[in-house]
């Protein structure tokens, strides 16, 4: 399942460490943020997971989440979330080529 992809992974740990990589982060609600990133970022299975022009929509795994749950959250904390935790986080992926871009969008909730 695309939920548990490594390469996402890779993505989300890639701008947690490396934040000079974002080109703009935006909340989107409460619970939401987006994220773009440059797209010479080497991202395996990128036109699988970065469709160009379109949105892939994945939900994480509850494995993913309860073994990843520093790392998001590091993302939860770009929200303005009142609730404290999430259970669930989607991730929205994307390329929008004539901006160079990736753009990550996680809700968590």
């Amino acid at each position: 399942m695309a939920s548990n992809s490594d390469a996402l992974y890779y993505v989300l740990s890639k701008i947690y460490h490396h934040p000079e990589l974002v080109i703009a982060t935006v909340p989107q609600y409460s619970n939401a943020v987006a994220i773009t990133v440059d797209d010479k970022l080497k991202v395996s299975d990128s036109d699988f997971y970065f469709p160009e022009h379109k949105l892939m929509v994945n939900r994480l795994s509850p494995d993913f989440v309860a073994k990843n749950g520093d790392l998001l959250d590091y993302y939860y904390d770009m929200t303005d979330q009142d609730n404290p935790g999430f259970h669930d986080v989607w991730i929205t992926t994307g390329h929008v080529s004539k901006q160079h871009a990736y753009l990550i969008e996680l809700s968590l909730e």
